[in-house]
């Protein structure tokens, strides 16, 4: 849900808050399944580590436009 609701509050409103907290809350959700998968199948909570940096990158890219067009 939050990455499909990134792309309209970046550029569809161009409200570079709301899409810092949108990112924050991708990230939010994606650990949140990745300790709730942990206990059933490790590996595949493994294979969330690649998209978890990917968006540890887009919230650091969000953050940096979001403080520099305050």
């Amino acid at each position: 849900f939050f990455n499909f609701l990134f792309t309209p509050l970046q550029f569809g409103l161009r409200n570079n808050l709301l899409a810092l907290i949108d990112v924050f809350l991708l990230l939010a959700t994606g650990i949140w399944a990745m300790v709730s998968i942990w206990s059933s199948n490790k590996v595949i909570s493994l294979m969330f580590v690649p998209y978890m940096i990917w968006v540890c990158i887009a919230l650091a890219l969000q953050a940096s436009i979001t403080w520099l067009n305050r």
